[in-house]
């Protein structure tokens, strides 16, 4: 292998310009050259314990691929990525890698981790730009499969039993596919032609995607066992229901749940001039929340043209979002309004938003959650001015899917309850992951949890024919 990099930071990754990217849906970050590439994963110092698989929710062999990714070998390096993750340029935009596999590298010790990020993101690019070869179908193995939701759990199990030759169907509630990778993430952050050549992928190994399938509404689980003979099914729908904070003025005109307004600008193009269904955002925005989906809404918006405001309880501290995109947030003009917590929304007589009331907080010992728990200030209530306000404090999953499926056991707050290694549900031969079990989370774990279940609808039908 070529000579260690030793630089005690990462390489810059290219971006476009704060002041021109925040009136543009243009990916914000640009990637690296075959140059910079390999220059980064010369830091890798191919440790033998190797951490940062074990950092890795899909156990990619990343001292592997950084090794070829060092010696120039692009191709190489794809195929070891590949095999363990089955959408490779969707996680190396959206994985929260300073939290997994980077946050164990050995070079983050004594300065920056490796940016194993931008590498695997550099090499799956590189792969879709430079070949055009379709994946070879593997020989059916005579045994069907249902998937419900196709983003990233759905996807992910689809890929491994796809590989192994089942015959596996996705049914997908909307009209394109994709899940949360579509509806949720910017196009600024995924690029959705990303998500399409993956997507293509999956076909080329023989995936049926049905769209426009609400199962639950259109078919129950019951029956695509019943009536159309899949033999397993895997649920992978996410967790779509939005939670709001159940204070006055929450039903007026320009209040929108951060899945709404998400879905109307990355799926229906409402940022677009001529678009069908324009959202209205007026002049200035307020968004409550601190996690990544309330960085994404604050960013859109900002797209669209208002001064936004982002209202969080706690300090910047305890801030959930990933780091860089609390950074990107900053940099492109939205203001952070820290220990700050909303108590009602105030309209004209026409019901459209017009103020939202917040009150200040302080911090007091930790909740459930292990974080400092907010509480009020008294009498510290002020009014900020807004044309509209996005709620983005969590979601949960669906209840359709548990109101229709015959034993299906769930918790109270409505996540499916599995298996913890194989994603068995209370049915024999119905499967779960991602955000339907957990709640909201990362694409990432959704992808190992789609994994995980794949290995065991393999074996679980296997073993039926024994």
């Amino acid at each position: 292998m070529a000579k260690f990099n030793m630089a005690m930071k990462k390489n810059e990754m290219p971006a476009q310009d704060p002041n021109v990217r925040n009136s543009n849906f243009l990916e914000v970050a640009l990637g690296y050259t075959p140059e910079q590439a390999i220059d980064e994963a010369k830091r890798c110092l191919q440790c033998k314990h190797k951490p940062c698989v074990g950092g890795c929710p899909v156990g990619i062999d990343i001292p592997a691929f950084i090794k070829e990714t060092a010696e120039g070998n692009f191709e190489a390096a794809y195929e070891i990525i590949s095999h363990s993750n089955s959408l490779p340029a969707v996680c190396g935009r959206v994985c929260p890698q300073e939290s997994q596999c980077e946050q164990v590298c050995v070079r983050g010790i004594k300065g920056e981790p490796v940016a194993i990020g931008r590498l695997e993101r550099f090499v799956a690019d590189y792969h879709m730009a430079n070949n055009n070869e379709k994946v070879e179908k593997p020989a059916s193995n005579g045994h069907k499969v249902a998937v419900v939701g196709s983003g990233p759990s759905g996807l992910a199990c689809a890929g491994v039993l796809a590989k192994k030759g089942y015959q596996v169907t996705i049914f997908e509630a909307l009209h394109v596919s994709g899940g949360v990778l579509v509806y949720g993430i910017p196009e600024f952050r995924l690029p959705k032609a990303i998500v399409q050549k993956e997507i293509d992928t999956l076909k080329d190994l023989g995936v049926k995607i049905a769209t426009n399938m609400v199962i639950g509404k259109v078919l129950s689980i019951d029956e695509l066992m019943k009536d159309y003979a899949f033999e397993a099914v895997f649920i992978g729908s996410g967790a779509g229901l939005p939670r709001f904070m159940n204070i006055p003025g929450e039903n007026l005109n320009g209040v929108y749940s951060a899945n709404e307004f998400l879905t109307r600008v990355n799926l229906m193009k409402a940022y677009e001039d001529h678009s069908s269904t324009p959202i209205h955002t007026g002049n200035k925005v307020a968004v409550v929340g601190g996690g990544n989906v309330a960085m994404d809404a604050a960013r859109c918006a900002k797209r669209l043209g208002a001064d936004v405001s982002i209202i969080y309880r706690r300090t910047e501290k305890e801030l959930p979002a990933r780091l860089e995109e609390i950074e990107h947030a900053k940099e492109e003009g939205i203001e952070f309004m820290f220990l700050t917590s909303p108590t009602e929304i105030l309209g004209d007589e026409k019901g459209w938003t017009q103020k939202i009331r917040c009150e200040k907080m302080e911090l007091s010992e930790p909740d459930d959650s292990g974080r400092a728990r907010p509480v009020p200030i008294p009498n510290s209530e002020f009014d900020l001015d807004v044309d509209s306000v996005i709620m983005s404090i969590g979601t949960s999953p669906n209840p359709l899917i548990k109101s229709t499926t015959k034993g299906l056991e769930t918790h109270k707050w409505g996540g499916i309850i599995v298996e913890e290694d194989t994603g068995l549900t209370s049915r024999e031969g119905v499967y779960a992951g991602g955000d339907a079990v957990t709640g909201a989370a990362t694409v990432i774990l959704a992808m190992g949890a789609g994994k995980a279940a794949a290995a065991a609808i393999d074996e679980f039908i296997t073993s039926k024919g024994e």
